[in-house]
C-alpha cells in the first residue's frame, strides 16, 4: 500500500479512473446568443450524439450519447472509447512531438532532453532488444538465485524492482500529515483477486490462461521445469488471494490505519523480519509503522514461512520478467499483451510501440516532459478562468452544507472549516522534479527501468525527516485525470484535462459548469465522502463528527449503496455499491454543488438564455452526461466492476441524475419513467 490508497484518482480512462477510470469562463453579463467558436457544436455540446428516440427520464445517458454509441467503435488498441480517450490520444501526440524534438536536439526540451531522448530511444530500439535476448535478465535472476535463505529472500523482498508478498512505502502520517511515516501492507497479485477465487467458466478460462502465461514467461526466461513451477506459482498466488483483504475491506480506513511499534509488528507477523526489511527499504528511522491490511499480513507471514524458498524465487523470477516484458525480446512482450491485453481486457491489438514508449517516459520522467508540455499547451489564461468556477463551487458547497438538514450545528461548523481549507492546484506544479541524478544508459532499457524505480525511491526517501512538501504532485501535467488527496486536503487538476469538452472558454457557461464544474465538485466532494470525511482540514485522520450526525450520514450513504448494488452492467456481475460508495458520493455531491454554483454564476452574469431550444439547466445536464461519454469492452468492464472504486460511466450518469431534483424539472421527468424515483426515495447527501 502507498499514498494512492488514500488518494482518489477519480477520472482516468486506464483505471477508468475514471474511473474509472476530467472550466469555467468569465463571460460578459447575459449574452443574447451562445459564445462563438466552441470545439463541440454551437455552444459546447455535441447534439449529434443524442438519441432523441429515448426519453430522458428512461435512460438519460443514452438520450445524451446514444447516437454516438451507435456510430463509435472502440479502437483495436484500446479497451474503451470516449472523450477521455480522445483527450488522452491528443496528449499522447503532443508528448510524441516533445520526444521527437528531444531526439533531434536535446537542448530543445530543457535540461533533461538527453535523458528523455536516450530513455525513449532505448525502448524503441527493438532490434537491439532482440539481439540482447535474455542476457539483460541474468544479473537480476542471479540476485534472486543468491537469495537462497529466508534472510536473503526478505532482503530482496524489500529491494526496489522485486516482487514481495508485502509492500513497504511511505505516506504523510495520518496522525500528523506534516510528517511522513512508513507503511506496510499486502502487495499486488498477477490477476485481480477475485479472478483466482470466483467460480464459473469465465473465471476458469482466466485462470487457465494465467497458468499458461506463467509457464510461458518462465520458459522464455530459460527457467527449467517451467510447467511444474508454473503450477506452484499459481497455487501460491491463489493462497495469497484467499487471505488478502478485498478492495471493499481496504476502504475501511479505521481498520487500514494501524500504527504499530516494533513489538506489535513482530506479534502481528513474526515470520517476517521487519527490522531487516524496513532497514533495507530505508525506513529504519521509524519506531512506529502503519500496518495496513493487518490480518492479511498475519496470514501472509504464515504462508511465507510454509512456502519453500525455491518457490518464492521462482515466483520472483516470473514476476520480474513479466513486469519488464516490454523491454525484453518480442516473445515476452507478445505473451504479456496476449494475457493482460487480449484475454483479461478484450483489447484486440497491442498499442503501437511509440505510444507505449511515451507511457514509459511519462512514468519515469513525467515532470520533465510535463514542464515542456505546459509551456507549449497550457495557456496561462486557463488558470484565471478556473478561479471563478472554483470559487463558485466552494460557495456552492458552503450553501449546501449550511442548508443541510441532517447535520447538527457542531458538525456543520467543522465541515465548513474543512471546506474553507481546501487547497486547489490547477495546471501544473509550482516546481518540477530535478532528474539530473537519474542515470539513463542508451541501449540498456531494462537497466533504465530499474534505475527509474530506484531514482523515485531515493527521491521519496529524501523527503523523510522534513515537513511534507505540499507542492508535490501525484500526477503529471500531461495526464488526463484529476484527484483529491485527503491527507493534504488538496484537489489537483492537471493541464491536460482542462480542455474541451470538459472546459472550453468559448463554450456556454452551462456546459462548463455541467462538465468540469461537476468534476471539480466531485473532487471536492471526496473531502466529505465516507472515507474523506474521516480527515480534518489539515489532512489529519480525526473524527469531527458527532455520533448522531455520523449515523444520519451512514443511513443516507447506505441508501446509495443499495441503489448501486442493483445495477447490473454485465449479466450476473453487479456494481459493488460499497466499493464504489466514495466515488458515487463524489458524483452526486459534485453534480449538486456544480448546479448550485451555476445558479451563482447566473446571479452574477444574468439568467441563462435559451439556446438551440435548450434551457441553461438542460444544457448543464447534457454536458454532464456527455462528460461520461464512454463505451468499454466487456472483459475490461468485468475487471473494473470487481476492482475499480468507480462505477461504470453509464451508471455515473443515470445513477446520479435520478437523485437530483433539478434534473427532473429540466426534463419534465414524471412517474412511470424508468429512472423516476419518488422524492422521498432520492438520496440527498450534500
Amino acid at each position: 500500500m502507498n499514498v494512492s490508497v488514500f488518494t482518489h484518482l477519480s477520472l482516468g480512462v486506464a483505471a477508468l479512473a475514471i474511473a474509472a477510470p476530467a472550466f469555467a469562463q468569465t463571460a460578459a453579463p447575459a449574452a443574447a446568443t451562445a459564445p462563438a467558436g466552441p470545439r463541440y457544436g454551437s455552444f459546447g455540446v455535441d447534439l449529434t450524439a443524442e438519441d432523441k428516440t429515448v426519453k430522458p427520464g428512461d435512460d438519460f445517458w443514452t438520450f445524451a450519447n446514444g447516437n454516438w454509441d451507435k456510430r463509435t467503435q472502440i479502437a483495436a488498441d484500446r479497451t474503451s472509447a470516449g472523450y477521455m480517450v480522445t483527450l488522452a490520444d491528443q496528449a499522447e501526440g503532443q508528448v510524441r512531438d516533445i520526444l521527437s524534438d528531444a531526439a533531434r536536439d536535446p537542448n530543445a526540451v530543457g535540461a533533461g532532453g538527453k535523458q528523455i531522448g536516450d530513455l525513449y530511444g532505448s525502448f524503441m530500439d527493438e532490434a537491439a532488444i532482440e539481439r540482447a535476448g535474455t542476457a539483460p535478465l541474468k544479473p537480476y535472476f542471479a540476485k534472486i538465485d543468491a537469495a537462497n535463505d529466508k534472510t536473503k529472500l526478505q532482503t530482496l523482498f524489500a529491494s526496489v524492482g522485486y516482487a514481495s508478498p508485502v509492500e513497504i512505502g511511505q505516506l504523510p502520517n495520518p496522525a500528523d500529515p506534516t510528517q511522513y511515516i512508513a507503511i506496510a501492507s499486502q502487495s499486488s497479485l498477477g490477476m485481480p483477486q477475485d479472478y483466482y477465487l470466483l467460480p464459473g467458466a469465465k473465471y476458469d478460462t482466466y485462470r487457465a490462461a494465467y497458468r499458461k502465461y506463467v509457464e510461458q514467461i518462465l520458459a522464455l526466461s530459460g527457467v527449467a521445469d517451467a510447467s511444474a513451477k508454473a503450477d506452484r506459482i499459481v497455487a501460491l498466488e491463489t493462497a495469497m488471494a484467499k487471505v488478502q483483504w478485498t478492495p471493499v475491506q481496504q476502504r475501511n480506513l479505521q481498520a487500514m490505519i494501524k500504527p504499530m511499534n516494533a513489538a506489535q509488528r513482530t506479534a502481528l507477523a513474526p515470520e517476517f523480519d521487519w527490522p531487516l526489511m524496513l532497514r533495507t527499504a530505508g525506513y529504519e528511522r521509524f519506531p512506529v509503522v502503519v500496518m495496513g491490511t493487518s490480518t492479511a499480513l498475519t496470514s501472509l507471514g504464515k504462508l511465507y514461512a510454509a512456502t519453500p524458498v525455491s518457490t518464492w524465487q521462482d515466483w520472483m523470477k516470473f514476476r520480474f520478467a513479466s513486469a519488464n516484458a516490454s523491454v525484453l525480446p518480442k516473445a515476452f512482450d507478445t505473451a504479456n499483451f496476449d494475457f493482460y491485453g487480449r484475454t483479461l481486457s478484450g483489447q484486440q491489438e497491442q498499442r503501437a510501440r511509440w505510444k507505449r514508449g511515451i507511457a514509459l517516459v511519462n512514468n519515469a520522467m513525467g515532470e520533465a516532459v510535463g514542464e515542456v508540455y505546459v509551456a507549449r499547451h497550457y495557456p496561462p489564461e486557463s488558470e484565471a478562468k478556473m478561479a471563478e468556477l472554483i470559487a463558485n463551487l466552494r460557495a456552492g458547497y458552503q450553501e449546501r452544507i449550511s442548508a443541510n438538514t441532517w447535520m447538527d450545528a457542531k458538525t456543520k461548523q467543522a465541515a465548513l472549516a474543512k471546506l474553507a481549507a481546501f487547497d486547489p492546484r490547477v495546471g501544473h506544479p509550482v516546481k518540477y522534479i530535478d532528474y539530473s541524478t537519474f542515470k539513463v544508459v542508451r541501449g540498456d532499457p531494462l537497466g533504465n527501468n530499474m534505475r527509474a524505480g530506484e531514482f523515485q525511491h531515493q527521491l521519496d526517501l529524501s523527503y523523510l525527516g522534513k515537513p511534507v512538501d505540499r507542492t508535490l504532485w501525484g500526477m503529471t501535467p500531461q495526464t488526463v485525470n484529476a484527484y483529491y488527496n485527503p491527507l493534504s486536503n488538496q484537489i489537483t487538476f492537471p493541464a491536460a484535462i482542462l480542455q474541451a469538452p470538459y472546459f472550453d472558454p468559448k463554450a456556454d457557461a452551462a456546459v462548463n459548469y455541467g462538465a468540469i464544474g461537476a468534476i471539480i465538485g466531485h473532487e471536492m466532494g471526496h473531502g466529505f465522502d465516507d472515507q474523506g470525511s474521516q480527515f480534518g482540514p489539515t489532512g489529519k485522520f480525526e473524527n469531527w463528527w458527532t455520533p448522531e450526525t455520523r449515523a444520519a450520514f451512514t443511513k443516507r450513504t447506505g441508501e446509495l449503496v443499495s441503489q448501486y448494488d442493483a445495477y447490473e452492467p454485465i449479466p450476473g456481475t453487479h456494481v459493488k455499491g460499497q466499493l464504489t460508495l466514495g466515488e458515487n458520493i463524489g458524483d452526486l455531491g459534485g453534480l449538486e454543488a456544480a448546479y448550485t454554483a451555476y445558479q451563482k454564476y447566473q446571479a452574477t452574469h444574468g439568467k441563462a438564455p435559451v439556446i438551440g431550444g435548450l434551457t441553461g439547466d438542460q444544457r448543464f445536464f447534457l454536458a454532464y452526461a456527455q462528460a461520461w461519454q464512454s463505451k468499454i469492452r466487456e472483459d475490461a468492464l468485468r475487471s473494473r466492476l470487481l476492482t475499480d472504486p468507480h462505477s461504470p460511466p453509464y451508471n455515473r450518469v443515470n445513477g446520479v441524475v435520478r437523485n437530483v431534483d433539478a434534473w427532473y424539472n429540466a426534463f419534465n421527468v414524471k412517474p412511470g419513467d424508468k429512472l423516476y424515483l419518488a422524492p422521498e426515495q432520492r438520496v440527498k447527501i450534500w
